[in-house]
Parts: C-alpha cells; structure tokens; sequence
C-alpha cells in the first residue's frame, strides 16, 4: 500500500466528449457550455482486482485515487440460496455493503457510502491541505464520511437535516478535525445543501461535488465490480433504492467500462431504481418521460420527506436531468423507476433477515420490494442474472455490546438561515 502509484486517468465531458486533464480536484469542464457530468476515462482498460487486504482499493485501477487509506472494506457479492428461492429466481447475487462477517462483509459504518468516503478522500492531494472539505448528507455519507476523516486525520465539515442526527453513530469517539452543522427540525436533506453551500461562501472551505465528483461515482462503481468479478459475467438486471440516483449513474458508468474491457459480456443491465412513496419526484418526471423534474413544491417535499421510511432516498435536486444523469442510465439501458410504500419495505426487510440472517436498512429494503413485485408482475426473467445491491445493513449485528457515540451539532441554523451567521459560526468552528 504504501507504494501505490496513483491510478493514470484522464476525464471526458459526456456531452462534448472532450478530453482533458484532472487538475486535482476537477467537478466541471469549463469550457463546457452545457451543463454535464464529466467521467474518468482509466488507463487501464481492463480491471485486475488486487487481494481483498486492500479493502475498496482492490479495484484501484478503476478508482481516480492518488493514495490508499487505512481502514476500507470492499463490497462482498454472493449468490443466494433463501431469498432467490423464495422469490423464485435461479440466479439472484446479492452484494452487501455492511457489517456481515460470516461472508466476509465489514463495513464498520454499514452503508456502501463508505465506497464514497474512501475514494473521495483517496482523491485529495496536497493542493486542499489548508481547507476544511464541506459534505451535505441525510445521514449515512455522513457517518462514512466523519469516520474516514476522522481516521485519517482529513479536517471535514458536515451539513445534516437535524431530523436525521440519530444517523452520526460511531463505536469511537471522532477527531476534533470532524465538526457538524444541521438545519433545524422539520427540514429536510435540500435544505442541508443550501446550508453546506452558504458554509461554501468561505475560501475556508472546498465543496466534495456530490454526484459532480468522479471519486465518489466510481467508488460506488465497485458495487458492480464487486459483482461482475464474482459472477464473471454483466448481471441483467441492476436493483437498487436512489435518493439522488448516483449510485445507480455509477453502476451504468461501470457496466460501460466493463464492456469495453471485454471479458465480462457486451450487454447493459437493465437500470431497476426505486424510491420510496410518497416521496417520489424522479418516478413522476421518468413517469412523465420528462428529462426535467417536476414542480414539487418545497412543503409538500419536506412533508413527503418527513414520512418515508428510507430518509436517506429524500434528494429534491438530484442529478436526474443533466447529461450524464440518470435520465440518460435509464434510458440507455432500457431501465425504470419503481416505488414502494413504507408497508411493503418493512416486510421485504423482515424477510430479507428470514432468509439471509440479516438486518437490513430500509433503503435497500425498498429495493428488494420493488424486486419482489418486478418478479411478481412478470418483469424480471427468473432464469437471468439479477444483481440486488444492498446498499446498507448489518447495523444491528455491528452495535452488539458496543457503547455508541454520538456526534453532536456545533450550531443548529433555521430553515431559511442567515448567510453571514452562518459563515461567522462556521468559520469559527475551524480557526
């Protein structure tokens, strides 16, 4: 590890498909004059995984990494035997991000945001070492984020919806380089960016990017890897719950790199993503086959927010439209939206424990029911491969006789704060 070369790669502009140079810490192309995602564009076209002793950096070749960080877990993939039984289907692969040592799985935050977190922060060079990284959150790329940071020493600023506070649990207490600010009871994860983006005013400050940051793309990239090396061949099917629809973006980013290294299948899987009624924004602009989401007004979102089980799928703004988005992964790959009520999750959660022995977020719970009534309703071929990413669990199982700690705020904001309050309490914080 300690003489990791970082990995060569230049970005490309999906809209232009210009090429440049990663300037360090690159979100944009500024000579764009649409908005785009840009991508990585490896050296390596074909991905040699190295030995699962390098945690998420096993598939380094494919991660915009300039260093390796103590401490990370890849995804682990298998095949199942209970689930895929009960639901009928021949090849189910479930790969689990979370706490599960029996299959080898132990993210000790539980949430496959840690394959953001340790590829982000693998990204950082020396050209930020005097800034403080801001990361808004609804909760778990939080708790990834502070417990990266806060092992490697990297100073970090969380904006989090108060609501959702309960989420900032560690086994140890964190660094003091890891402070946290929240939007007061009642908002939700929009109003924490607009709180992360007023902090951003700052030259104190340097923004992560959000889905704009390659690192964070491909380190949930290594979901499919994780799948694709196991399996030896590109899933059918992709199943996964989308709050900002990142995730499922970098499995279609993925897909295409595994394509053109060749020997994994010249096939998309199809993009199955869900949300979680009542709040579903990116359903009824895919619904509508709109690339532009819908008026939703702020209220009605926060209160739809509010009600869902699975916080963490409440993004008002995600990068649905934008070329590159997720308008475009579902239209590429033939792929859907589905929803699933709060009801339906909680039981696809108890069977998921029943027939895998173990405890499931509600996210990747809303997956699997979507899963179950894809299944149900014909859509899903029980003969092809189905890859189910379970984008967190196994937190029960990990708090097992531990004492938690808890992150605290320090400084709670209104909704609608003031802008230099904020850049006053928040540039205290770091002095």
């Amino acid at each position: 590890m300690e003489n990791f070369n970082a990995t060569r790669y230049k970005l490309q502009n999906v809209a232009t498909k210009r090429i440049f140079e990663d300037e360090g810490w690159t979100l944009d192309d500024t000579q764009s004059s649409h908005p785009s995602l840009i991508r990585a564009v490896y050296e390596s076209q074909q991905i040699h995984p190295h030995g699962e002793e390098h945690g998420i950096y096993r598939f380094a070749e494919w991660l915009p990494v300039k260093r390796m960080l103590a401490g990370s877990c890849a995804p682990v993939t298998y095949k199942s035997k209970g689930l895929a039984q009960k639901l009928g289907l021949k090849n189910l692969y479930i790969t689990f991000n979370g706490y599960f040592p029996e299959i080898g799985a132990r993210m000790s935050t539980c949430s496959f945001k840690e394959t953001e977190a340790y590829s982000v922060c693998g990204r950082l060079n020396g050209s930020h070492k005097d800034k403080v990284l801001v990361v808004a959150s609804a909760g778990n790329t939080a708790r990834a984020f502070a417990k990266v940071c806060s092992d490697n020493r990297i100073p970090l600023l969380l904006s989090v919806p108060e609501d959702n506070i309960d989420a900032l649990w560690f086994d140890a207490p964190l660094n003091d380089c890891v402070k946290l600010i929240v939007s007061q009871k009642g908002s939700d994860y929009f109003d924490a960016i607009h709180l992360s983006n007023l902090a951003l005013q700052s030259d104190k400050f340097f923004a992560e990017g959000g889905a704009k940051n390659v690192a964070r793309r491909d380190g949930m990239a290594t979901t499919v890897l994780s799948a694709v090396t196991h399996i030896g061949r590109i899933p059918d099917y992709y199943f996964q719950a989308v709050g900002s629809g990142t995730g499922a973006i970098a499995a279609w980013e993925a897909n295409l790199r595994l394509i053109e290294d060749g020997r994994f299948g010249n096939h998309k899987m199809r993009l199955m993503v869900s949300q979680n009624a009542p709040f579903v924004p990116m359903y009824n602009a895919w619904k509508a086959r709109s690339r532009e989401m819908l008026p939703y007004n702020d209220d009605c979102a926060r209160i739809d927010a509010e009600e869902i089980d699975a916080k963490v799928l409440s993004n008002r703004k995600p990068p649905y439209g934008i070329k590159g988005g997720l308008f475009d992964a579902l239209t590429d790959t033939g792929g859907d939206i589905l929803v699933a009520t709060n009801e339906a999750a909680r039981a696809a959660k108890e069977l998921f424990l029943e027939c895998e022995g173990v405890d499931i977020y509600s996210a990747p719970a809303v997956a699997l029911a979507t899963l179950i009534q894809a299944v149900r309703d014909g859509e899903v071929d029980p003969e092809k491969i189905v890859m189910l990413n379970v984008t967190g669990g196994g937190e029960k199982r990990f708090m097992q006789g531990k004492k938690l700690h808890y992150l605290k705020p320090s400084a709670v904001f209104p909704i609608d704060p003031d802008a230099k309050e904020v850049a006053e309490k928040v540039g205290r914080l770091f002095s």
